[in-house]
């Protein structure tokens, strides 16, 4: 493989990543829309849901991150 399709790779990746970051944090919040005020518990568990997809997606990206390193510099 060489270094071009390795970054092709590398950045298909990290798209895959934030698309899925992106889709997840508009569809809790549009269901966070349709909660009703009073329940907090589901307010609470939106909540955690999306933090737990960003948080996830962090070892990931630097995980390409590394990888970009090592196609580029060695």
């Amino acid at each position: 493989m060489t270094s071009a399709q390795g970054l092709a790779a590398v950045i298909a990746a990290f798209l895959a990543i934030l698309t899925s970051v992106i889709y997840m944090a508009f569809r809790e919040r549009r269901l966070a829309q349709r909660i009703p005020v009073a329940d907090v518990a589901a307010g609470k568990a939106s909540d955690a849901r999306m933090l737990a997809t960003i948080f996830l997606a962090i070892p990931g990206g630097m995980l390409l991150t590394a990888i970009t390193a090592y196609l580029v510099f060695f």
